[in-house]
């Protein structure tokens, strides 16, 4: 039983090819290329070989055809997994706008006059060590501007950067250097704010009261941050809600186990999947092949193409085309306990081994593992 997978001495420059023995777990062969005739020629002077575990590219697909017609090939089962999440995604992001459904409809105001702005108003409280940074230096530049300075002289004068100054010249307020700082970096609060929004609209505007039904729902963060988001919507003069997740968190879900999903990943899961029927489908048939994948069923395959097929969900269907063409070795991936597993935790190490002692040295392999 044989392991194959590439190494790459120089990555994107020159690739190679290590062999394992799948049950010893130890390192047999180093090839000096990727090429299908080198591992041809290697596994036809080897006619015991029985298995060749693999990931699905095409080079090592034609090179245990040819060098060993007998084997049974075996697609890994990371590999697979690794190439339905990419297709999951992508499919999530297809169908974005369904993600919307996620985010409650804020209250539209009644029209009236604008408020003129408050120069004085921030996102940033005064105390804020960033915040009272930028005002001052803001304040330092403008001053010196004020009083007939080049843009020059007030760079050498602050010991700022061309750039700098130029960007706290061209503001009128400190504040709007403030905008994408630190506003949109993911939160411990972005998973609870659709509740939040909804309870809000429903009339409960207490702070502490959200705040003790979450932290049942698995919120780790603190009162205070809860507090600043129902500030926000109390002070703000456009309505506060939350953005809706992206289409990688979205995937996640789809992918991970029903049961390590939070009671909130829960309901905007199921929230999409009511809205949305591509989704709903893609959600299916990802549970599914975790279940082939997982119970070791590949005799399920051919029926799970062919309802792959039957929903508009194109990013699947170039996965399922590429399954159907190796269909044979992601059949036996799916149902033999044999996998490429082994062979990955060898491939930095013999990247490093063969880099300083040649590129072709099964004694080497055989006696440094």
């Amino acid at each position: 039983m044989v392991g194959v997978d590439e190494y790459a001495p120089r990555k994107g420059r020159h690739y190679g090819t290590v062999l394992v023995d799948v049950e010893t777990r130890r390192p047999i062969d180093l090839l000096p290329d990727r090429e299908a005739s080198s591992l041809a020629a290697w596994l036809a002077q080897r006619p015991g070989v029985e298995v060749v575990c693999r990931d699905r590219a095409p080079f090592f697909a034609e090179g245990a055809t040819a060098g060993a017609p007998q084997a049974v090939q075996v697609a890994d089962r990371w590999h697979l997994w690794h190439n339905l999440s990419e297709a999951a995604e992508r499919s999530v992001a297809q169908h974005r706008r369904c993600l919307s459904v996620l985010t409650p409809a804020a209250p539209q105001p009644e029209p009236g006059p604008v408020p003129a702005a408050d120069p004085s108003a921030s996102p940033w409280p005064r105390g804020h060590r960033f915040a009272d940074r930028t005002r001052a230096r803001h304040a330092a530049v403008h001053a010196l501007l004020k009083a007939g300075h080049s843009r020059r002289s007030v760079q050498r004068e602050l010991g700022m950067s061309w750039r700098t100054v130029k960007q706290f010249a061209d503001v009128a307020t400190p504040e709007e250097l403030f905008t994408g700082q630190w506003q949109n970096r993911p939160s411990v609060l972005d998973d609870y704010k659709p509740h939040l929004d909804n309870r809000w609209s429903e009339g409960c505007t207490n702070a502490w009261k959200l705040w003790e039904e979450i932290v049942p729902l698995g919120y780790k963060g603190s009162y205070q941050r809860v507090r600043a988001y129902l500030h926000d919507k109390r002070t703000s003069p456009r309505p506060v809600t939350a953005r809706p997740p992206s289409p990688r968190a979205v995937a996640g879900w789809i992918l991970r186990h029903p049961d390590t999903l939070t009671e909130p990943e829960q309901i905007q899961l199921k929230a999409v999947r009511t809205h949305c029927p591509e989704l709903d489908a893609l959600t299916g048939h990802v549970r599914s092949f975790a279940a082939m994948l997982t119970d070791r069923q590949g005799e399920r395959l051919p029926d799970w193409l062919e309802a792959v097929r039957q929903d508009d969900l194109p990013s699947l269907h170039t996965l399922a085309a590429g399954i159907d063409r190796d269909r044979e070795a992601v059949i036996a991936g799916l149902t033999l306990p044999w996998s490429s597993g082994v062979v990955e935790g060898h491939v930095n190490r013999i990247k490093m081994l063969s880099s300083s002692r040649g590129h072709h040295s099964p004694r080497l392999s055989r006696n440094r593992t």
